[in-house]
């Protein structure tokens, strides 16, 4: 009798166990995500007024808030980035008085941090920036007089690109208010959501444009805040001794002669032209655009066969750099010099976790990543 009452006791106990072990499980499962799921803000112009738009992603489908302010109010218009369920995450904004065109040659830093392809993952560019002393946890920039340098792709993949956008937004104000600088640099992921090209738009970002009743395109279009903002960037630009773009200059490029204040002169107004090769006839912004020889997909240091190194060395004399920094192609040995140090390869797979960027300072470089540890390139 007494054994069968143990036995009873500990069939009663297993039950027990597992169906608590079982409710625990379900209970993990069902835990939401760490986000809040807002996506924007939007930002965009009417005759008289900018609205100021968020859009918040629930069980039952997106919901849009929108709010409308004066023109003149504009300057005062400080803008809450909230995309995380944790507070130290989000941050403010004030959105300029102007825009203005970006330089496309500046004098050689002291220290620079190339980053690029961060592609809409904000805890990663956040956690790279916290990690290597470019900005404290409440986003206000301490690297100084040095300058941060993204090689393209902001779009794309990842579920917080406004986020990414507005964070450089508002370090490139306080980078200037301390002596250092913000460059961002457009990657043809960025040129194809400028453009109306959506294959590699995360669903997220459809669904908030629904919700506002706009359209995609109507995001990033010249109406909006943001869609200006990224029509003052440069496709390419000479930081000191480094040429510094997102995909490569190939040979077709060398051969048009320019320097880069005439290619980004030449390619601005081009920037977000849908169906460019069939309505363009400028040959000259059309190799600058083409998608496999332009100056944000050309692929040719990385492919195999590799470039003929002749190739690259003319580059580096049209320009009078010494190296050539680019993103877009993800290589292993990333971050690591090509070619006799003659190209610099910076892209790493944000999305996988490798979180990786370069660093120059102190006249040498280094690979840097999230433990702030430096190995010397």
């Amino acid at each position: 009798m007494e054994d069968k009452a143990l036995m009873k006791l500990k069939n009663t106990a297993f039950i027990a166990f597992f169906l608590s072990f079982a409710f625990a499980v379900n209970a993990q499962q069902k835990k939401p995500a760490d986000r809040n799921q807002l996506d924007g803000p939007y930002v965009w112009y009417t005759a008289d007024s900018l609205v100021v738009a968020t859009v918040s992603h629930e069980e039952a489908g997106a919901k849009a808030v929108q709010r409308a302010y004066a023109l003149k109010d504009k300057p005062k218009q400080l803008l809450e980035v909230k995309f995380s369920d944790h507070p130290e995450k989000n941050f403010n904004v004030r959105l300029k008085p102007q825009l203005e065109t970006e330089p496309s040659v500046w004098p050689q830093p002291e220290k620079i941090l190339f980053l690029s392809d961060i592609e809409g993952e904000f805890d990663a560019l956040r956690s790279l920036l916290l990690a290597n002393g470019v900005i404290s946890a409440t986003y206000e920039w301490t690297f100084g007089k040095g300058h941060l340098v993204i090689c393209g792709d902001l779009f794309d993949r990842g579920k917080d690109v406004p986020a990414v956008l507005w964070l450089l937004y508002k370090l490139e104000q306080e980078a200037k208010s301390k002596g250092g600088y913000v460059h961002t640099i457009l990657g043809n992921h960025d040129i194809m959501n400028l453009a109306g090209n959506f294959k590699y738009v995360d669903s997220k970002y459809l669904k908030s444009a629904e919700a506002l009743g706009r359209g995609y395109l109507h995001l990033y279009n010249e109406q909006t805040e943001l869609g200006r903002w990224l029509r003052t960037k440069n496709l390419v630009e000479k930081i000191g001794d480094n040429l510094c773009l997102h995909g490569g200059v190939s040979a077709q490029i060398n051969a048009l002669g320019l320097n880069v204040e005439q290619l980004n002169t030449i390619s601005r107004p081009y920037i977000g032209w849908q169906n460019l090769k069939n309505t363009v006839t400028d040959s000259t912004v059309l190799k600058i655009f083409n998608s496999t020889d332009g100056l944000f997909w050309n692929r040719d240091y990385f492919k195999e066969p590799a470039v003929d190194e002749a190739v690259i060395d003319k580059t580096l004399a049209i320009h009078q750099v010494k190296r050539i920094i680019v993103g877009h192609t993800i290589i292993k040995s990333n971050v690591g010099f090509y070619f006799h140090h003659k190209v610099l390869g910076i892209d790493v797979n944000q999305h996988a976790g490798d979180h990786q960027g370069a660093l120059y300072e102190n006249k040498k470089w280094y690979k840097i990543n999230l433990t702030g540890q430096k190995i010397e390139l």
